[in-house]
């Protein structure tokens, strides 16, 4: 074996010892998807057409019921979401043998607003989200 070769064979090693340190995440299965999304409200939602028993079936009860300034009915949804996802890390055997726990996490929020008119069809509506 000659002198190229080998350290062909040495790096070789090293990128393997030093990809064996990712960390991985198992897959999210099974979660529930709510009708509270963005898209999903604008493409529902249509102004001085929907009607308020339309709003119930789709998104359900609201969380709040509150009158504005105009005596308006104003419904307010909000959903928030926080997720953990644990993993491990193979870690590197040029630093250290074995597996360390690694974590992430995201919060989630999501607030939608109707104004309903006297007749009980949506006036308007606002959509606040927010991720950190």
């Amino acid at each position: 074996m000659n002198q190229e070769t080998g350290v062909k064979i040495v790096c070789a090693i090293l990128m393997l010892l030093l990809c064996a340190g990712c960390a991985t995440f198992p897959e999210k299965r099974g979660e529930k998807t709510s009708p509270l999304s963005a898209g999903n409200v604008t493409m529902t939602i249509k102004k001085g057409v929907t009607t308020k028993s339309e709003i119930l079936k789709i998104f359900g009860a609201p969380n709040i019921v509150t009158k504005n300034r105009a005596a308006d009915e104003v419904w307010n949804y909000n959903r928030m979401n926080y997720t953990t996802r644990v993993g491990e890390d193979g870690g590197s055997l040029i630093f250290w043998s074995g597996s360390r726990a690694v974590s992430t996490s995201t919060t989630k929020s999501f607030d939608l607003m109707i104004t309903f008119d006297s007749n009980d069809i949506v006036k308007d509506y606002s959509i606040i989200q927010a991720s950190f």
